[in-house]
């Protein structure tokens, strides 16, 4: 099987991370296939924060699970998370976004980096607060958070994927 398709078939979602950070340089090489996903209309304005401070991750963990109504850490321990961010005028909002979750999640698993999405961006970054944190980086108003991209390595062993089910249908 080639590469791309083994990343796309054996890459799981990790909810148990240990302490290692992950490098910089692998973090750039993953936002790089970020920058890369299909955008509707070429627009290419998905917006990433890159999170790897550790009082502002845990701030953002609690806001997170704020959201849910629970003190849990929603991010799973992971030292790393990458929010994604879309321009709520365009047609292809959450459509962009996600093509960009997707490609971090696939990059960061051929790089041997585990990942999970983790919803709850929108309230957060909608909230008071969250509106306060996006500023302070310089992401406008008009972006929305789609999504929250952890990385890290997994301190569990790797999911066996679940059977298939969906239907497949051919209008040959």
């Amino acid at each position: 099987m080639n590469e791309t398709l083994r990343t796309l078939t054996e890459r799981r979602s990790i909810r148990s991370f240990s302490d290692k950070q992950v490098p910089r340089e692998d973090i750039e090489k993953i936002i790089k296939a970020g920058l890369y996903a299909p955008t509707g209309r070429n627009t290419r304005d998905t917006l990433f924060l890159v999170v790897t401070n550790k009082e502002l991750r845990d701030r953002l963990s609690k806001m997170n699970a704020s959201v849910m109504g629970s003190d849990k850490d929603p991010f799973y321990n992971a030292g790393t998370v990458i929010v994604v961010f879309a321009d709520r005028n365009r047609t292809t909002t959450v459509e962009d976004g996600s093509c960009a979750m997707a490609n971090l999640m696939n990059a960061a698993f051929s790089l041997g980096i585990d990942s999970c999405w983790i919803h709850r961006a929108r309230e957060v970054f909608e909230s008071d607060s969250g509106r306060e944190i996006a500023r302070s980086f310089g992401i406008p108003d008009e972006y929305i958070g789609i999504g929250n991209c952890i990385l890290g390595y997994r301190d569990c062993a790797l999911p066996e994927p679940p059977e298939r089910i969906q239907p497949v249908i051919f209008a040959d």
